[in-house]
């Protein structure tokens, strides 16, 4: 302490020093574990993938078009004559058959103008009678010349017009019989009917409203697709550069999907394709025929025509999960004899089942990496298992022969793309 009494500052710094006495001992003792040598990481071990061998054949292949139904028959019933209409004989929407009466109209007035064309007949044939005896008479006379020329040539006259009025009015009965047979009518065809259009009570013209319902013919029934003009051209192209092939004479098999998934249980073919291009649509007209034996198609229904008889020759098919998108294309992995992998890039086309075809970038005996190959790096060893039994089935199923082995998908990641930068792929 100073002579005022107060500490001195030597007595002060020595405080602080004997009190970081201990502070600085536990730093001391925190970094000596620092000083020790750090253990080694383990070695990464490398990725397991499945591997299928790159192999050419020729595969069938399917196209899927958009269709609808309609009949092959679609039939007006319409009113042939003016009048009432008496009754609706038939039931709405059920199945009706040929020469089946379907509406009555009003027979009287029809009944009436009968018998006056028959009474005109009657009138016409007597005036013949008369006329024909005269001419009789009038002949011999002539010859004779009792009777001048123009006698006998007005006897000839009057015959024959009498005749031909006889003609007239047998045209006048016979125009009366058909109004008549036209007040009952039938349906001309078997198959399914529409609601009327017209009810009972009804005045009917056979023109403005002479409509008076529909009746659609369901065996065979037509199914209308439409393939695209840009369609048609990708198909020429395959088929002159030996990509495609299609059936002889094409005769291509068509199958119907129907709204629930299922499918008809009847094959159709193709019967008609119009050759004049739609310019409202942009697309060519292709018609299918199916037998319809059990009433199951209805006109108006929206299906899938799957197309089948074409064949791509010498395809290569690979896993979809094998082709992974790179920032500008896609690309594979493919394996080397030192089980390591290298990305090349490829051409893909359509898909076929659960595989893609390929249609460059692969040669036939290279092998490809099919799952894991999220956890592929370039140039790096790969370890090769098989795929998993029950998983290759369930994709051979799906695909048909041509189908690759597959195993359980792997979730989505990032990779390298062929120009070096990170993309997401789906494997």
């Amino acid at each position: 302490m100073d002579s005022r009494g107060a500490p001195s500052h030597r007595t002060y710094r020595t405080g602080l020093w004997h009190a970081g006495l201990p502070l600085l001992f536990l730093a001391a003792l925190t970094l000596l574990p620092g000083c020790k040598k750090q253990a080694a990481a383990p070695a990464a071990r490398p990725p397991e993938v499945t591997v299928v061998s790159v192999a050419q054949q020729d595969t069938p292949v399917d196209f899927e078009f958009t269709a609808q139904t309609q009949s092959s028959r679609e039939v007006e019933i319409r009113a042939r004559v003016d009048g009432f209409l008496d009754k609706r004989a038939y039931v709405e929407g059920q199945v009706v058959k040929t020469g089946q009466t379907m509406f009555l109209m009003d027979k009287k007035p029809f009944e009436a103008a009968l018998q006056t064309a028959k009474g005109q007949l009657a009138q016409q044939q007597a005036r013949y009678q008369v006329a024909k005896a005269n001419l009789g008479r009038v002949g011999p006379l002539a010859e004779q010349n009792a009777l001048s020329k123009k006698d006998l040539d007005d006897a000839i006259g009057n015959e024959k017009q009498s005749a031909a009025a006889v003609i007239a009015a047998q045209g006048e009965v016979e125009t009366a019989q058909l109004n008549l047979s036209y007040t009952t009518i039938k349906s001309p065809l078997t198959g399914l009917s529409s609601f009327a259009r017209q009810q009972d009570g009804s005045y009917v013209t056979a023109t403005t409203s002479g409509l008076l319902t529909y009746v659609y013919q369901l065996d065979p029934m037509w199914v209308n697709f439409s393939i695209s003009e840009n369609e048609m051209l990708r198909y020429r192209d395959e088929i002159a550069a030996g990509r495609l092939k299609f059936p002889a004479n094409s005769d291509f098999v068509v199958t119907l999907i129907l709204a629930d998934g299922g499918l008809f249980s009847e094959k159709g073919h193709i019967d008609f394709a119009n050759p004049a291009f739609n310019t409202e649509t942009g697309t060519f007209l292709v018609r299918a025929v199916f037998s319809n034996p059990k009433g199951t198609l209805r006109p108006g229904q929206f299906v899938k025509a799957r197309v089948s008889g074409a064949t791509r020759p010498n395809a290569i098919l690979v896993p979809q999960r094998s082709v992974l998108q790179g920032a500008k294309s896609h690309f594979v992995w493919v394996v080397d004899k030192d089980s390591k992998a290298h990305q090349r890039v490829v051409e893909v086309g359509d898909w076929h089942g659960d595989d893609w075809f390929v249609s460059g970038g692969l040669k036939p005996g290279e092998r490809i990496v099919v799952d894991g190959a999220l956890r592929v790096v370039a140039d790096m060893p790969l370890n090769i298992v098989k795929a998993a039994p029950a998983a290759a089935g369930a994709a051979a199923s799906a695909s048909g022969p041509a189908a690759s082995p597959a195993v359980e998908p792997v979730a989505e990641g990032r990779n390298a793309g062929p120009d070096g930068t990170a993309s997401n792929a789906t494997q």
